[in-house]
């Protein structure tokens, strides 16, 4: 399920009056930051990818649809340090949830960052997390039918590594790439991952170059949406249809679905993934 499709601050983002505006007007509707609940009802468990600043009101829509083993996820899977991805970890704590032991599962300089640094250490200390460790690559199975591979990505590495999550049920698996630089820095052809797998959910930040008016967005340098689109403009209708943009700027029309832009990526034979949306294994 898709808890979140907006880039780490959301939609609307602080200070963006008219957007707020917007919302009241109802003319646009509020967007959280990126991240997806996978469950497993056969064993009444559920796992979290991103733990975002809108925690608590994706916990809520998560609750409506699912139970846990383990209130309120049997996992949290982080991809990095930066804040639309972490920092939701906050209502695990003594001054919210008090939770005891929740999986949180991480790289090894992610795991490093938890624990040097407060309030995470603290989770870590009074037992609200318990960390467990991932390596590049190596996939872990959380069922006979279910497993979570992370793989190391290309993007600002400021506090710690970059992954994005390979995730199988059964025979059908699924690609989630929130965050990551332009595709030729990635030492992996995109366009074979979206060949081999069934979904494909990748960074889509921005639509084009020149959305953020007054910077250089060559040091924010995601592969913009039209990059991708061009990039995959030779995929046949099949594969196309296996891909869903998401983590939108708040800057991004795709997040607009009566915009041109998001009726360019439909046209084009892609998707643009929804809040609440559920891809069935």
């Amino acid at each position: 399920m898709v808890l979140g499709v907006a880039q780490d601050a959301g939609y609307p983002q602080a200070g963006s009056r008219q957007e707020f505006k917007l919302i009241e007007e109802g003319l646009r509707a509020k967007q959280y930051a990126v991240s997806l609940c996978l469950v497993d009802p056969q064993h009444n468990k559920r796992y979290l990818f991103e733990a975002t600043p809108d925690f608590r009101e994706q916990l809520e829509m998560a609750d409506k649809v699912s139970k846990p083993t383990q209130y309120p996820f049997d996992g949290i899977f982080l991809t990095h340090a930066h804040i639309g991805h972490y920092t939701g970890l906050m209502h695990l704590g003594r001054e919210v949830m008090g939770t005891r032991t929740i999986p949180v599962y991480a790289m090894p300089k992610m795991t490093a960052f938890l624990q040097e640094n407060g309030p995470w250490s603290q989770l870590i200390s009074l037992e609200n997390i318990a960390l467990k460790p991932l390596s590049d690559s190596t996939a872990i199975s959380l069922s006979n039918s279910i497993s979570v591979m992370p793989f190391t990505v290309p993007h600002r590495d400021e506090y710690s590594e970059t992954v994005g999550y390979q995730i199988k049920v059964s025979r059908k698996s699924l690609v989630f790439i929130p965050d990551i630089d332009k595709w030729n820095r990635w030492d992996v052809d995109i366009r074979e991952v979206v060949k081999a797998h069934d979904y494909i959910l990748i960074d889509a930040s921005f639509y084009k170059d020149g959305e953020l008016k007054g910077r250089d967005m060559s040091l924010i340098p995601h592969p913009f949406t039209t990059e991708s689109m061009e990039l995959f403009k030779n995929l046949s209708d099949a594969d196309k249809a296996k891909v869903y943009f998401i983590h939108a700027n708040h800057t991004n029309p795709i997040l607009d679905v009566n915009s041109r832009e998001y009726k360019e990526v439909i046209q084009a034979g892609f998707h643009v993934a929804k809040q609440g949306q559920i891809f069935r294994f």
